[in-house]
Formats: C-alpha cells, sequence, structure tokens
C-alpha cells in the first residue's frame, strides 16, 4: 500500500508541476526533464524508507537504493548537462550559430528604404507615454480603474494608422474571480497624435470580453489555455496582444524551434487566439494573416544578430577583428513596401559612438539587409538631441528612423521628468551634429533642414538632387508667431503648395509684399507646406 501511495503522490505531483510550470514536453527542451528528475529524486528518497535511530540520534536506511532510479537520475543528469554542451556550444557549433539569422542581404541606402513622409504621420508617441496615457483615461473611470490592470503596448498598424494597443487585465485573484467571463476591451493610442487616446469596450455594438489573458487564472490564463488544447510540444514565445482591422482582439504566439542542439531558437510561425472565446488558430510564417504585425520576437532576433556579428570570423577571434554588436536595441519601423521592420545599428565591438552600418529585420519572414553605412548610434543622437536643451534637463526618448528629404534622419521626442512631450528633435544619421530641435514638429523641420543646408550637405551630397529653384510672383503672404518665433506663409503664382520660412532664411520676407517677384529654393517632398531654404525678394534693390 505504501508503494501505492507514493506512486500516486507523485504521478499528482508530476501533474501539479507540468501544470504550474507548463513545460515544453519534446526533446531539446530540458524543462520536463528537470521536472522528472526532481521527480526521480523524490521516488528515491520514498523507496529508501529513511528513518531515524534513536540509540545514535542518527538518520539511517531502511532499504538500499535501487538502482533503477540511480541509472534514471544518471541519464537525465546527461541529457540536461552532458548532451547540451556537446550539441550546443558555440565552441562546436560556431558556423550553425553564425547563420542563423539566414541570409544577410547587403542594402545600398537605408534612405531608400523608408517612403517620405509627412510631418503629421511621424511617430511622436512611444511606449512609455503611451502607457501614461491610457492610465489617464482608465483613471478617468473610477469604476473601472479599480477593477483593472493595463497590460503591456505593442505597436501595429490599424487600417493603415499607427497605434499603441495594450489589453485590460485582471489586477488580482479575487478580481478575476468576480469577473471571470473577462475584462471589458482595450486602450488604444495613436503613436502620431497622443490627443487620440481610446477606450474600446464595443464592438459592432457588441460589448467586449477578453476572457484569454496573462492575468487570468487556471484554464482562463492564456498560456495554460493553449498549452493543454494540444500545443504542449510546441515551444511558445512572445505573447502580444494585437487586433485585427475591425478591432477584433486576439493574441498572436509565436512558435519556436532549437535549431542548434538544445539552443538556437528560431521562430517557426504563429498561434492566433481569439481572446475572447479561446478559438486557435495555427499558421506558418508563409500564411499568416496580414494584419499581424509581428511573428519574429526582439529577443530572438537580437540573439541571432549579436551571433552573426560575434562569430563572424569563427570562434576562435580573440582579437575582435571584424567583430559586430548591436546598438541600443530594436525599434519597430515601417518601411515604403509597408511592411514593418526591426531596426536596430551595428557597431563595432568596443566602440559604442558611432555605428558601421544598420539593419533592417522584416518582423514577419526574418528577411535581413545590411546597410553598411556609417553614422550615429542611437545613443550618440540622444545625447546629442538632450545637449541642445541641457538647460532643461530633457530626456530624449528612442529614436525611431525616417526619411526626411532623402536625409535619414532620427525623429525623437525630448521629455520632461514626468514622462510629457515638451519638444522634439531631429538628427541625421549620418551625422549626429546635425541636429534641429522645436516646441512643434513644424519648428523642429525648419531647423533641423536650416542647420543641415548649412552644413553645405557635407553629409548627403546627393541630396541636392532633391531641391529645387523657383522664380515666380507672391500672390499671399502672412506672418504667423508661434513660441516666440515668426513665420512667413506665402503662396506664389502657378504653383499649388504653400511655402513658409522665417527671417533667420532671409531679411527680405518681413518686408515682401503680395505681387513681389521673388526666386526661391526648397526641398522637394510630399508636405502641404514646404520650408523654402533660400529666399530673394527681386523687387528689393541691392
Amino acid at each position: 500500500m505504501k508503494k501505492v501511495f507514493a506512486s500516486i503522490c507523485l504521478v499528482a505531483l508530476a501533474f501539479l508541476l507540468i501544470y504550474l510550470f507548463l513545460p515544453v514536453l519534446r526533446y531539446g527542451f530540458g524543462g520536463f526533464a528537470l521536472i522528472l528528475l526532481l521527480l526521480l529524486i523524490i521516488g528515491m528518497i520514498l523507496s529508501l524508507g529513511i528513518k531515524s535511530d534513536s540509540k545514535s540520534k542518527k538518520i539511517v536506511l531502511q532499504s538500499k537504493p535501487n538502482k533503477l532510479f540511480g541509472i534514471g537520475i544518471l541519464l537525465l543528469l546527461i541529457y540536461l548537462i552532458v548532451i547540451p554542451i556537446i550539441t550546443s556550444a558555440p565552441i562546436f557549433h560556431t558556423s550553425s550559430y553564425q547563420k542563423l539569422i539566414g541570409e544577410v542581404k547587403n542594402g545600398v541606402k537605408i534612405g531608400n528604404h523608408f517612403e517620405p513622409i509627412s510631418i503629421d504621420k511621424l511617430r511622436v508617441v512611444d511606449q512609455k507615454l503611451a502607457y501614461l496615457l491610457g492610465e489617464k483615461i482608465i483613471g478617468s473611470q473610477p469604476a473601472l480603474g479599480s477593477q483593472i490592470d493595463l497590460g503591456e503596448f505593442s505597436i501595429q498598424k490599424v487600417n493603415n494608422e499607427l497605434y499603441w494597443v495594450a489589453p485590460l487585465l485582471h489586477s488580482g485573484f479575487f478580481k478575476w474571480l468576480n469577473n471571470s467571463e473577462g475584462t471589458p476591451g482595450y486602450v488604444m493610442v495613436s503613436a502620431t497624435n497622443e490627443r487620440d487616446v481610446r477606450l474600446v469596450q464595443t464592438i459592432n455594438n457588441q460589448p467586449i470580453k477578453i476572457k484569454y489573458q496573462p492575468n487570468a487564472y487556471f484554464q482562463s490564463d492564456i498560456h495554460r489555455h493553449v498549452y493543454f488544447n494540444g500545443y504542449a510540444t510546441i515551444g511558445l514565445t512572445d505573447f502580444t496582444f494585437e487586433i485585427d482591422e475591425s478591432g477584433k482582439p486576439f493574441w498572436v504566439i509565436t512558435t519556436y524551434d532549437k535549431k542548434v542542439g538544445f539552443s538556437g531558437d528560431d521562430a517557426t510561425g504563429i498561434l492566433v487566439v481569439d481572446a475572447q472565446t479561446g478559438e486557435i488558430k495555427q499558421y506558418s510564417i508563409s500564411v499568416a494573416p496580414t494584419w499581424v504585425d509581428r511573428i519574429q520576437p526582439t529577443d530572438l532576433i537580437e540573439t541571432q544578430l549579436n551571433d552573426w556579428g560575434e562569430y563572424i570570423n569563427g570562434y576562435w577571434n580573440f582579437s575582435n577583428v571584424n567583430k559586430l554588436q548591436i546598438t541600443e536595441g530594436m525599434s519597430l519601423v515601417y518601411g515604403k513596401d509597408n511592411k514593418s521592420y526591426w531596426y536596430t545599428g551595428l557597431t563595432s565591438v568596443g566602440n559604442d559612438e558611432s555605428s558601421v552600418g544598420f539593419v533592417l529585420v522584416d518582423t514577419r519572414t526574418k528577411e535581413t539587409t545590411f546597410y553598411k553605412q556609417s553614422g550615429a548610434t542611437e545613443y550618440a543622437a540622444q545625447s546629442s538631441a538632450e545637449g541642445k536643451v541641457q538647460e532643461k534637463g530633457f530626456r530624449a526618448s528612442l529614436p525611431i528612423p525616417y526619411n526626411i528629404n532623402n536625409i535619414p534622419t532620427y525623429v525623437m521626442t525630448l521629455k520632461d521628468d514626468g514622462g510629457l512631450v515638451k519638444m522634439y528633435a531631429m538628427v541625421a544619421i549620418s551625422d549626429y551634429t546635425i541636429v534641429g530641435v522645436g516646441n512643434s514638429m513644424r519648428e523642429t523641420l525648419t531647423a533641423f533642414k536650416s542647420v543641415y543646408n548649412s552644413a553645405g550637405n557635407k553629409i548627403n551630397p546627393s541630396s541636392s538632387d532633391a531641391k529645387k529653384v523657383l522664380k515666380s510672383v507672391i500672390t499671399r503672404i502672412q506672418s504667423d508667431v508661434k513660441n516666440g518665433n515668426s513665420f512667413y506663409y506665402f503662396t506664389v503664382k502657378d504653383y499649388p503648395n504653400i511655402f513658409v520660412g522665417s527671417s533667420q532664411v532671409s531679411n527680405e520676407l518681413p518686408v515682401t509684399i503680395v505681387g513681389d517677384s521673388v526666386k526661391i529654393s526648397f526641398d522637394i517632398d510630399t508636405e502641404e507646406v514646404i520650408d523654402v531654404t533660400s529666399f530673394k525678394n527681386v523687387n528689393l534693390k541691392k
């Protein structure tokens, strides 16, 4: 009876450990083997029948150790220690690690990858600010704020607009117990307009109930729900909350496999889980729904890129010749092909000020392009922007790369200690001394262009091809004062756009009137209002 009871206890303990820790039940994953090792040790102890000797006051064994238990423990230790070292150690598999990222294509010019973008489409809200704005809208409803927590924000395109999206989550066990049918919706924060904050609680007049989530319990826990519905033998990671084009909420979970022994994690596809009904659909990378922005997790890509740069000349490279490493981390950016990419700089090992190039990795297919061109790291660009307003003590957000008039440019916000945006900054990627700041994005763009043009296009000689010189007649002109600076808006004959310039561009602007003949130059871009880079009033005699 004792043996039967002990066996039942071991089985119950095994189920409890699997239920709590959800190990991948597959060769190459060590979690299940660790549980088996623990169970074998406990089983051996139970089989020995330990008791206390009253005379010697020592612990003695009632029986001899079971050889089968000993052999099992030995085999598991080999599985957990010896085999991983042989099959996974970089010293034995350097080439496999180095090639795990796949083919790395060489790009020509990173600025060509990003289409020119209107300044009202530039990303000015980062994840931290999105969280502050999300908390504010939840805090405006006290009954809701006391019941839920705000989940992690992820960025994605919804109907071609960029949003940060985060689910409402249970704030504790008893809150879940009283509301086990699900939390009432999610928050959307525009990445381009900090005033566009939405608490979404219905779709087509039907209430949203996010039942399956990481803050739920038992079978409503999203990981446990997926695990016990046929996916216990698959590696699962990067549980990301996303919505489709209609606003329906889902969890997108990356499936992954081991490519180098017990290591070398690599994405194989996704699971799309309906956050309300729990319905699960599995997709390979090639057929994943188009609204899913990210399949490749950042931690996997960072590891693979670092391995690619670390082992570029093999394992035995103690002098660090040609070794590369990623810079500050990764940003999710969008290219002119409307695809999303992980973006990061690459720097030589030991050099943290300038990059030797930049990498774009398709967040779905993992297609990787390396642009070999020197420039500023994200940290150097942040420091340059902060240095412009050092007396204010503002801190720069993580820079996002854009194509500004064919100039690869970092765009970032400058925030106070409370995390609120106070100013904006643009820094040329090729030269972080070319920096413009302003109280609005328009001011920032004007300041950046002014500094860039005064530098004689030294960082981008080909940019002159994107300039245009125009001789025409003023048809309308008006001044406007913003934050203490005077700007002059004007139109000219036979040209549809509005132009803008300040007295810093030309001291002839304040005395120009309708009917004057002028000669102007400007950068060709997609803006409705175009900044002039030079202005000359032909009617004014010198």
